[in-house]
């Protein structure tokens, strides 16, 4: 798309088109979307298309159905009405009429290789591999994801032709037939079928959200962040506490052990508070205030580990950057949170519906699970303007481990001026659980010296060792505009993922 003169917004709805497609079990167009948008000489602009509860989604309905806690799979899991197709609308309702590319150009690409075919990652077939037993058995996953019932190889090619005849749809009625047109219709009538509490009318009462973004001033400029019900404050209070520790180098174990104790407070704040910000009891945006985040670096023991019981959130999610000639950048991200989300699956369409919902609770408090509710959020795309003029977009997947990547990616770089590159493939560390480890100890990337790592154990840290390039460190990724034009972007080792400069 910027090859062809289209616009930063342009080129992510491609890519959020297509990487639904090609990643199909880490987000998709039953899943959520975050934006964070930066035009030449404007302040941010947030979009929030974060799914609402189902109106017959209630405590109740899930008490007599003999729940106690929100369920993960199945159709009782597809509650929230999603909420990313409508955010596309919104971000490209922000490029000039006159100059827009079309849906069906936008979408072209996605179409194709849902139809034709393409490649499947390791990443999939692993992915397959691991969660096919399981999610076989929920309706329409198997005929969709596996029709002919075998997990495909890497590099095998993989068709998709039911979402590729939804992308053609959408191209051709607009993206508004998500949820007020025949595809409403469509996932309305599977849904209640199928026994989800989503119904038609909640589709046709959804929409996505302009906002402003959350900020937070540190010594290197000023930091962006998605507001709630997203965990974006967590992500800028970590490094907003951190810049105050006055930390000398990212090399030792006074780095690492910075940040951890800063992302412990922060994670307790959220895990206590977040929430849809009208059930919210302070709002996110004092736990950012100057006098707050200095109390909060001043209670820091620089010499030991504080305790860590928190609960902690998985999730599969994918980020994205953009930047353009007119001077725009774009940090986008999308998810299903667990792995093809709740599992449920329209065979009509190829759509599998998330199940981010799960994130809200059955008890009284501010994520009790209510009609219209947004839910807890991990997804959170972060921006950051710097002094020099630099604009950065970056972000990564990774449920709890995204504002820690996000901490150690941004310091590195705009702190302790590692290259984008390497800055990004540095090792990397995770306090809390991951994937198929549900401990809630630090865990360290395997090129972490022995020397650092007994020091931290020496701090207090209960630690634990991982692969060299371990995937449950998260997928990260960066563009970076310099004043000058030139543009900076790197990707993950660790991930599929590219960047490129067009």
């Amino acid at each position: 798309m910027l090859a062809e003169g289209g616009t930063a917004i342009e080129a992510m709805v491609a890519a959020a088109a297509t990487i639904a497609v090609v990643y199909p079990h880490m987000n998709g167009l039953g899943g959520d979307a975050f934006w964070l948008i930066k035009r030449k000489g404007e302040e941010p602009i947030f979009i929030s298309g974060c799914g609402r509860v189902a109106a017959r989604a209630t405590v109740g309905y899930y008490r007599d159905r003999g729940y106690t806690e929100l369920p993960v799979r199945g159709p009782d899991a597809a509650l929230l009405v999603p909420g990313a197709i409508s955010s596309w609308k919104l971000a490209l309702d922000l490029v000039p009429e006159a100059r827009r590319f079309s849906l069906e150009r936008l979408l072209r690409d996605a179409t194709d290789h849902a139809v034709n075919g393409c490649p499947v990652s390791r990443s999939l077939s692993r992915t397959l591999d691991i969660f096919a037993p399981e999610l076989s058995t929920i309706q329409g996953f198997e005929q969709v994801f596996l029709p002919d019932g075998q997990v495909p190889a890497p590099g095998e090619r993989y068709c998709l032709p039911a979402l590729g005849a939804t992308l053609r749809r959408l191209a051709e009625e607009g993206l508004d037939s998500f949820y007020r047109g025949a595809l409403a219709e469509i996932h309305g009538q599977f849904l209640e079928e199928a026994g989800s509490p989503l119904r038609l009318e909640d589709f046709q009462s959804y929409t996505a959200e302009y906002g402003k973004p959350l900020s937070a001033l540190v010594s290197a400029g000023t930091l962006y962040n998605s507001p709630a019900p997203t965990q974006g404050f967590a992500s800028l209070l970590i490094l907003a506490i951190f810049d105050r520790l006055r930390v000398g180098s990212a090399d030792g174990s006074s780095y690492i052990h910075s940040l951890v104790e800063a992302t412990k407070r922060a994670f307790d704040l959220r895990n206590k508070n977040l929430a849809d910000p009208d059930f919210m009891p302070i709002e996110a945006s004092q736990f950012l205030l100057p006098g707050a985040v200095s109390e909060m670096a001043a209670a820091i023991d620089r010499n030991k580990a504080s305790p860590w019981p928190g609960p902690s959130e998985l999730g599969g999610t994918i980020w994205m950057g953009a930047t353009d000639s007119d001077g725009a950048v774009v940090s986008l991200i999308q998810s299903l949170f667990w792995e093809f989300g709740s599992g449920l699956t329209c065979a009509k369409t190829g759509i599998a519906f998330e199940n981010r919902g799960a994130g809200f609770s059955l008890a009284p408090g501010p994520n009790q699970l209510a009609p219209r509710k947004q839910p807890f959020h991990t997804l959170n795309p972060a921006l950051a303007q710097l002094n020099d003029g630099r604009t950065m977009a970056y972000g990564t997947m990774g449920g709890d481990g995204q504002p820690q990547t996000q901490a150690a990616l941004f310091t590195r770089y705009a702190l302790f001026d590692l290259s984008l590159e390497n800055a990004i493939s540095a090792p990397r560390w995770l306090l809390g659980k991951t994937w198929g480890n549900s401990s809630l100890s630090l865990k360290l990337e395997g090129r972490f010296s022995q020397e650092i790592e007994n020091q931290l154990i020496n701090l207090g840290h209960s630690t634990e060792r991982y692969s060299d390039y371990s995937e449950s460190m998260g997928h990260a990724g960066a563009v970076v505009l310099h004043p000058s034009g030139r543009v900076e972007s790197a990707t993950d080792p660790r991930s599929d993922g590219a960047a490129l400069a067009i």
